[in-house]
């Protein structure tokens, strides 16, 4: 079996897996069940139990969408940048779908579980989705789509190289800090140290990047 079908195949299960457990909860689901959560993990909106289904249809919608737009970036980006397909952003798609998936199955288990830290789970998913693609950063080619799209990474081949094998670390390091952070601290805390870390993964390397054209441009 080739690559891409051997994606195909694991995007569609990726795919109908959260509609499988979702099928499966049904007959246990009581006939009013939390349907949505607030930034607090508390729960302010129910629905019947046919509800169960809304949320994988929505993110099954998003996940396609995402999967067919990563997937062909190298066919649609203007600048065509890169002549070689390589296969990393088809595998950054099914990545994304997997994540996608994963917070499907979380949002109906804590349907039927309303005990469940769901705002700890949720962190700690994050920071493992920050993990993994950071080890994707270093990866990127310069395209409009996906990375660091600032004006002097994409004006600059080595500014871009240079950047996101910066983020790619801090993505990498930062999403590790947040897992055990999920774990020990209480919500509040939490919440300030996730702001935190996502400020430093955003503004680090726009600094960085816009350093380094300044010294580009000193060099000239």
């Amino acid at each position: 079996m080739n690559a891409p079908r051997v994606r195909t195949t694991l995007f569609l299960v990726l795919l109908l897996l959260p509609f499988a457990y979702a099928a499966y909860l049904y007959p246990h689901a009581p006939e009013r069940v939390p349907m949505h959560f607030n930034l607090n993990g508390e729960v302010d909106g129910w629905g019947n139990r046919n509800s169960l289904f809304i949320g994988p249809l929505i993110l099954g919608i998003v996940g396609i969408f995402v999967y067919f737009l990563v997937s062909n970036l190298r066919r649609i980006d203007p600048k065509r940048y890169g002549d070689s397909d390589d296969g990393v952003f088809q595998q950054l798609a099914l990545v994304t779908q997997a994540f996608l998936c994963c917070l499907n199955l979380l949002i109906l288990y804590s349907s039927m579980h309303q005990e469940a830290p769901l705002q700890k789970l949720l962190f700690a998913f994050i920071g493992l989705m920050f993990s993994v693609f950071g080890l994707y950063m270093s990866k990127l080619k310069q395209n409009y789509f996906a990375g660091f799209k600032l004006p002097w990474t994409l004006a600059s081949e080595a500014n871009w190289i240079s950047t996101h094998q910066l983020a790619g670390k801090l993505w990498l390091v930062g999403g590790l800090l947040l897992l055990p952070a999920s774990l020990l601290l209480e919500r509040a805390p939490l919440s300030i140290v996730f702001f935190l870390i996502t400020i430093v993964l955003v503004l680090w390397p726009c600094i960085h990047s816009y350093l380094f054209f300044r010294r580009e441009m000193d060099n000239l």
